[in-house]
């Protein structure tokens, strides 16, 4: 019986079988794509990934008070932005599917993001605004009228967008952020059907830039953009 060896082979007692050596060269760097449109993609996804993060990060020091509101507006702002300037390539939109695919995906935990991602707007656009230090009475109803008048206006241009039959995410999305921004700095107020807004916001949102509502949508949300409107009125 042959005797057992006691301690392990040294490299000189050890012959390796070549056959079975490694192919590849430690020292060749490896290529996550082999084209530039692979590479693109990549990065744009990558990009993406840091967007979603960021933002979650974001949402989060701004519930704790630990950044200032401005800041947060405007980093919320560009952020988004870019979020829909990379989706709106259809490689990189069919890459991504879904932010919910993409989510798990990459196993993120993001419902902050999630949250601002579908509504597509600064928490600071959607909350109605507490104003500002006190200002003399003359300024301040010159001030508010103006302010109204703004407001009347966006939700007249909104109503009269949808009578004319544009119908189009990228056509109506737009008019409708300029609504809600507009009536909080009116009201503070959550005032009658203000909600609906902020839903039609989200719904919108999660379209296609080119993809339009069905005729039964379009009733739907003009009759209710026209109580909103009854709503606002009401509060002022």
């Amino acid at each position: 019986m042959a005797t057992r060896q006691a301690y392990a082979p040294t490299p000189h007692s050890y012959v390796p079988n070549t056959t079975l050596s490694a192919t590849i060269n430690l020292d060749e760097e490896v290529k996550l794509a082999e084209t530039r449109a692979e590479r693109d993609l990549q990065d744009s996804l990558a990009e993406i990934f840091s967007i979603i993060v960021t933002l979650d990060e974001l949402e989060r020091a701004f519930l704790k008070d630990a950044i200032p509101e401005s800041d947060y507006t405007d980093i919320c702002e560009r952020s988004l932005k870019q979020y829909k300037s990379i989706l709106a390539d259809e490689t990189v939109a069919r890459a991504f599917v879904g932010l919910e695919e993409f989510k798990a995906e990459w196993d993120l935990e993001v419902p902050r993001a999630t949250e601002r991602l579908k509504v597509g707007m600064p928490s600071t656009a959607v909350t109605a605004s507490t104003g500002t230090a006190p200002q003399p009475a003359a300024t301040t109803d010159s001030k508010s009228g103006q302010l109204i008048l703004k407001a009347t206006e966006d939700f007249i241009t909104f109503l009269d967008a949808l009578r004319l039959g544009l119908l189009a995410k990228d056509q109506l999305h737009p008019l409708l952020t300029d609504i809600i921004q507009s009536a909080n700095k009116v009201t503070d107020q959550d005032f009658d059907n203000r909600g609906k807004i902020i839903q039609w916001l989200i719904t919108l949102n999660q379209m296609k830039a080119t993809e339009e509502l069905s005729e039964h949508q379009a009733r739907e949300l003009e009759l209710d953009i026209n109580s909103a409107y009854v709503g606002f009125k009401n509060a002022i």
